[in-house]
C-alpha cells in the first residue's frame, strides 16, 4: 500500500517520478504527491483523487517538463490516519518549509510526538501521523546545529515506533534523498548518472534493472553520483546490487483492457514455471531447499498468511492433512501472535505472502521464529523481507501482479503447496510409488487444463452480464470446494463491492439458508466426486426456496447439470488439484460481473496490493 518514487538526477525530475508512481498505482491509494527542490526552495504540489488530477495540476503549472528540477520525491497514499484529502496528502512539510516528507507505514506513538510538538510551538496541518517525523527532523537540526541531515534523520528514527520506509529532501541540502526503512519495503534504482528509490521494483524498472534491497532499520544517502548505506549502527555498508531478469512489459497490460484479465492469461504459464523446474523425471526435486532437514522431527504445520494468500493455505491444509497425515493449521496471520500460539521446535510454519512484504504476516512468522518454529516461506518477490527472514523459501512463478486482486499468484501458491505436500507424503510412505508417479503426472498435466478453461469464457461473462445488478450472492461447498468457495467469494465481493460470502454447503441449514429468498445467486464448486450426492442435496435445499445457481464442474461431478441453472464445465482433473483449475472461472465471472457494473477492475476501493500497515 502507498507507493515512494525518488530520483536525483540531469533530467526533468517531475516526469521521471509522476512515471514512477504510476507504475505503482497497483498498490492502491487516494491521492498523490510531489515534492521537489526548484530556487532554493522546498516546492509541493498534491492532490487527492487519482494521479490524473496532481498530472494535470503540475502540466498546467508547466512544471512536468522543466528541466532545471533535477531532484524529487513523490508517493501516492492510501489513507489510514484522517481521511483522503489534499491536507493528508504527501508530501508533508516541516514547519519552516524547508524538509519535505513521504512515508509509508504507521508510527505507533504519532500522538504522544504530536503532544510533544505542539509543546514546543509546532502547528500540524493534517491529520496523518508522518507529520511529525519532518517537524521532528527540523527540531533536531534546531537543537542541534552541528548535525547534518543524515544524522537529524538518524535521531529522529530513534524517536519512532512502529513501521515506516521513508524519504526525505531538505531545501539546503538540493543534491541529496535520505531514505530509511524499518518493516515496509524500499529499494535503491542505480542509474547512469541518476539513481532512484521506489517502494517497489516495477516503478524503475523502465529506466534501471540494477537494484538494491533496503534492509530493516538501514539508513541511505542517495545522490546523483552516489550511492551510501548504513546499517541501524552507523556502519557503512557494502551490498552489491540485483539485476532484475524479468522484462518491464511483464508489467504493461500488454493489449489487454485490465490487468486483471491478463494476469488470469497468464496463470497456465505462472503455473507451468513454479512447476515444470522442480519435476525432475518422475521425482519432485526442491533444490532451493533442505527438505530432510527442514521436516526432521516435524510432528505439525502450521499455515500463517492474510486474504488470498490465507485461502490457499486453506487448501493447503486440505492436501497436507490428506496427503502427508501431518496435522495442519490454516492461521489468520492477524490474529497469530495475540492468542498465544502453541509453536515448538517440532512445528513446521509455512508462510505465504505474494509480496514478501505483509506486515501482520512477517510478524507472525517472526513470532513463530522466536518460539522455536522452522520457517519455509511461499512468496512471488525474490530478497523481499519474509524471503530473506525464512529458513528456507520456495518462490512462485507467478511473475510480477499488478491488479489489486490477486488472480495468478493464487494459483502459484496452490501449485507449490501442491508439489510440498505430494513429495511430503511420498517421504512419510503415505503415498505409494505407482500414486505418487500418477500425482505427478496430474500436476505436469495442470497448465494445458488452465489453458482449455481460459478457452470457455463466453460462457461466463454471458451469465455476468446477467447477474451483475445481484445485491448478494453465495458460495457454498464442501471439502476442497469449500476451500476454494472462501477464495472466490473474495474475488468477488473485492472489486465488484457485491455482498458476498463463502459457507460449508453442509452449515446452510444452521442458519445461513434464512438468507436465500427468490432470485439469490449460489455459486457451487462441483469437483469432489465423493461429497457430489450431498452437495446435490444441498443445491435442491436454495433451489426450493427461489436461488439460481451457477455451478463450476468437472465431468465426474455432471450430475450438477440436474439441479444447477447454468454450468461452468471444467476439464477432467484430479479431485486433488481441482482448486487450482477451478478457481480460474470464479476469477473471472468476479472480473466480469465488475466490469459489466462499470468499476475499476484493477484499483478498487479501500484496498492495497501490497499491505504493509497492520
Amino acid at each position: 500500500m502507498c507507493g515512494i518514487v525518488g530520483y536525483v538526477g540531469s533530467e526533468a525530475a517531475l516526469s521521471v517520478l509522476m512515471n514512477g508512481l504510476k507504475r505503482l498505482e497497483y498498490r492502491g491509494y487516494d491521492s498523490a504527491g510531489v515534492a521537489f527542490v526548484r530556487d532554493g526552495k522546498i516546492d509541493v504540489r498534491k492532490k487527492k483523487g487519482r494521479l490524473t488530477v496532481l498530472n494535470e495540476a503540475l502540466a498546467a503549472a508547466n512544471l512536468l517538463d522543466d528541466p532545471q528540477i533535477n531532484i524529487g520525491i513523490g508517493h501516492t497514499r492510501w489513507a489510514t490516519h484522517g481521511a483522503p484529502s489534499d491536507e493528508n496528502s504527501h508530501p508533508h512539510l516541516s514547519r519552516n518549509g524547508k524538509i519535505a516528507i513521504v512515508h509509508n507505514g504507521i508510527i505507533e506513538n504519532y500522538l504522544e510526538l504530536r503532544r510533544y510538538l505542539t509543546d514546543l510551538g509546532y502547528e500540524f496541518l493534517s491529520e496523518t501521523d508522518t507529520e511529525v517525523i519532518g517537524h521532528l527532523v527540523e527540531h533536531h537540526l534546531e537543537k542541534q546545529p552541528q548535525l547534518d541531515l543524515l544524522a537529524a534523520v538518524r535521531a529522529t528514527l530513534e524517536d519512532l515506533e512502529g513501521s515506516y520506509a521513508l524519504a526525505v529532501l531538505h531545501a539546503e541540502n538540493p543534491c541529496q534523498i535520505i531514505a530509511a526503512r524499518k518493516d515496509s519495503p524500499l529499494i535503491i534504482g542505480l542509474g547512469d548518472g541518476c539513481n532512484y528509490i521506489a517502494s517497489d521494483i516495477p516503478a524503475i524498472l523502465s529506466r534501471t534493472r540494477e537494484v538494491m534491497i533496503v534492509e530493516d532499520r538501514e539508513v541511505v544517502r542517495v545522490t546523483q553520483e552516489a550511492i551510501e548505506l548504513w546499517d541501524e549502527f552507523g556502519r557503512p555498508v557494502e551490498r552489491k546490487p540485483l539485476h532484475v531478469t524479468w522484462d518491464s512489459a511483464a508489467a504493461e497490460k500488454g493489449g489487454y483492457e485490465h490487468f486483471m484479465m491478463k494476469e488470469i492469461h497468464e496463470e497456465p504459464r505462472a503455473v507451468r514455471d513454479t512447476i515444470s523446474p522442480r519435476i525432475r523425471g518422475n521425482t519432485i526435486r526442491f533444490a532451493e531447499i533442505d527438505l530432510d532437514s527442514l521436516l526432521q522431527g516435524i510432528d505439525r504445520i502450521r499455515i500463517i498468511a492474510c486474504g488470498t494468500a490465507l485461502h490457499a493455505g486453506v487448501v493447503g491444509k486440505y492436501l497436507f492433512e490428506k496427503l502427508t497425515r501431518i496435522p495442519v493449521e490454516a492461521d489468520y496471520a492477524s490474529e497469530f501472535r495475540y492468542r498465544d500460539p502453541i509453536v515448538t521446535d517440532t512445528t513446521l510454519a509455512i508462510i505465504i505472502s505474494q509480496s514478501g512484504e505483509t506486515l501482520d504476516t512477517l510478524a507472525a512468522m517472526r513470532e513463530a521464529k522466536s518460539r522455536g518454529g522452522r520457517i519455509l516461506a511461499i512468496v512471488n518477490v525474490v530478497g523481499s523481507s519474509i524471503a530473506r527472514e525464512a529458513d528456507s523459501v520456495i518462490y512462485t512463478g507467478a511473475g510480477p501482479e499488478i491488479s489489486v486482486a490477486s488472480t495468478k499468484a493464487y494459483n502459484t501458491q496452490l501449485a507449490a503447496l501442491s508439489l510440498l505436500a505430494v513429495e511430503i507424503g511420498y517421504r512419510k510412505g503415505q503415498i505409494d510409488v505407482a500414486e505418487y508417479a500418477r500425482y505427478i503426472s496430474e500436476l505436469e498435466k495442470l497448465p494445458a487444463i488452465l489453458e482449455q478453461v481460459l478457452a470457455e469464457k463466453d460462457e461466463i461473462q454471458r451469465f455476468a452480464s446477467q447477474h451483475f445488478n445481484a445485491r448478494s450472492i453465495f458460495f457454498m461447498g464442501r471439502g476442497l470446494d469449500y476451500a476454494l468457495a472462501m477464495e472466490s467469494s473474495l474475488k468477488l465481493k473485492e472489486i465488484s463491492y457485491i455482498h458476498s460470502e463463502a459457507y460449508p454447503a453442509g452449515e446452510l441449514k444452521h442458519g445461513t439458508i434464512a438468507l436465500i429468498e427468490q432470485g439469490t445467486l449460489v455459486v457451487c464448486p462441483l469437483t469432489q466426486p465423493q461429497l457430489l450426492d450431498k452437495m446435490i442435496s444441498n443445491i435442491r435445499e436454495v433451489k426450493a426456496r427461489g436461488a439460481v445457481v451457477l455451478g463450476i464442474a468437472t465431468p465426474a461431478c455432471e450430475r450438477a447439470y440436474e439441479v444447477c441453472d447454468v454450468v461452468i464445465r471444467l476439464p477432467e482433473v484430479d479431485p486433488v488439484f481441482s482448486p487450482i483449475a477451478a478457481i480460474t472461472p470464479a476469477q473471472m465471472f468476479a472480473y466480469y460481473v465488475t466490469v459489466h457494473k462499470g468499476l475499476d477492475v484493477d484499483k478498487p476501493r479501500n484496498l492495497a496490493k501490497s499491505v504493509t500497515v497492520e
